[in-house]
């Protein structure tokens, strides 16, 4: 692959916590405007590696370069590639959304006509004057995402992104990773649902037990689909 055509370079990661190893040797790359899923169920690795991309741990060994970055050697400019979206993040309950995305807009030095684009996006415009604890689990999960499109990263870095969303949002997720693309961001997204993969996904890896049980283009596996790939990889392992 064209190194300048690259947003994300995963060179051998591994993590070992107390000498159990949670991710084994990994290598994977990412150009921009592509969309790779990490499938996998509890336990897989997902969350383990999109928590060594963004920063919030560490590989015992290996590298990962963002836009040619790594965060050894550049960290805060590595990490302002990346929109990252955690899985269910606890809001503080009384702040209304409206002081949650101001607070995350600062921080991004985010002008006002953003947060309202980006609002619209998500579909929160008229929530935002709620607080927080009055928000459904899929309300939570749009705020989330709201956040990490804020600055139109060059990397989207989403962990169970549909967890709690609707099919509308859902389908409309979908849409809005297919424009990121669009505009030549890339995004990584983990998943437990194939069929969302299958939707919006290019490439796919699917993990088990922190080892790659295999990964290539979504098309390549269109045949039998994701679902039934994973079921018969399951059974391989067992």
């Amino acid at each position: 692959m064209d190194v300048s055509n690259l947003i994300l370079d995963v060179k051998k990661v591994e993590k070992t916590i107390k000498n159990k190893t949670i991710l084994h040797e990994l290598s994977f790359q990412l150009a921009k405007g592509r969309t790779l899923a990490l499938c996998g169920g509890n336990g897989a690795g997902k969350s383990t590696l999109i928590r060594m991309i963004v920063g919030l741990t560490r590989s015992t060994q290996g590298n990962i370069t963002i836009d040619g970055l790594t965060r050894k050697k550049n960290e805060k400019n590595y990490l302002s590639k990346i929109g990252y979206m955690p899985d269910d993040f606890q809001f503080q309950q009384t702040v209304t959304a409206k002081e949650t995305i101001n607070f995350y807009a600062a921080l991004k030095k985010v002008k006002q006509s953003r947060i309202k684009e980006v609002l619209e996006q998500v579909g929160l415009t008229e929530h935002i004057n709620k607080q927080m604890g009055a928000f459904s689990k899929g309300m939570r999960q749009r705020m989330l995402l709201a956040q990490a499109l804020l600055t139109n990263p060059p990397l989207l870095v989403l962990d169970e992104p549909t967890n709690g969303l609707d099919p509308f949002w859902v389908n409309t997720f979908g849409d809005m990773i297919l424009e990121a693309n669009q505009r030549g961001q890339g995004v990584i997204f983990s998943t437990h649902d194939l069929h969302v993969a299958e939707r919006i996904a290019d490439e796919v890896i699917f993990l088990y037990n922190g080892k790659v049980m295999s990964k290539g283009l979504v098309q390549d596996y269109k045949e039998i689909g994701l679902y039934e790939t994973f079921q018969q990889l399951l059974q391989q392992t067992n």
